[in-house]
């Protein structure tokens, strides 16, 4: 992949990836600095990218274990988070219902949530979530059916409804 080349993949691709890793962990100013790390680290091999036909998915997963990493080194060091020293970042306001889904996925197995990401919001086939994650099919088939149940009842506005416990007129 030539720098031409880089420079359009990083420009279409930075968003969408950003706003999949933020769906995954719950954190956009996280999600933002793992994706910008993993596109400098997607320079360094930007050759090897190209000959491997899903650069977006590798910028993805190492995003996204750069987070988990992250994350394991804070819980482990038990020390509060970081604070920027500066002027606050200007991130643009998000509508409700992103912010409700952020938030019901958060409350989802990791498992689950990673499953639900990749299929719905990235849009990628069963096969190759099942790649990305190293699992077979099956078992994101069921992370998907089982994350997808209990999204539904997160998300219900219905009082009595799924999330209260009662049972669904569908």
């Amino acid at each position: 992949m030539e720098a031409d080349e880089f420079d359009d993949f990083y420009t279409t691709s930075f968003r969408r990836v950003t706003s999949q890793v933020y769906a995954m962990i719950g954190d956009l100013d996280e999600a933002t600095e793992c994706v910008q790390e993993a596109f400098a680290r997607a320079w360094a091999h930007r050759r090897k990218l190209d000959r491997s036909g899903h650069p977006e998915a590798w910028v993805r997963t190492t995003a996204y274990r750069l987070a988990v990493s992250r994350w394991r080194r804070k819980k482990v060091a038990a020390r509060p988070a970081d604070r920027a020293v500066g002027a606050p970042v200007q991130v643009p306001a998000l509508d409700e219902s992103h912010v409700a889904l952020v938030a019901a996925l958060r409350q989802l197995p990791e498992a689950q949530r990673q499953a639900l990401v990749l299929h719905h919001i990235a849009d990628l086939p069963v096969h190759q979530v099942a790649a990305e994650v190293g699992v077979p099919e099956g078992t994101i088939k069921a992370r998907l059916s089982r994350g997808r149940t209990a999204l539904a009842s997160l998300l219900s506005d219905e009082p009595g409804g799924l999330a209260g416990g009662g049972t669904s007129h569908v």
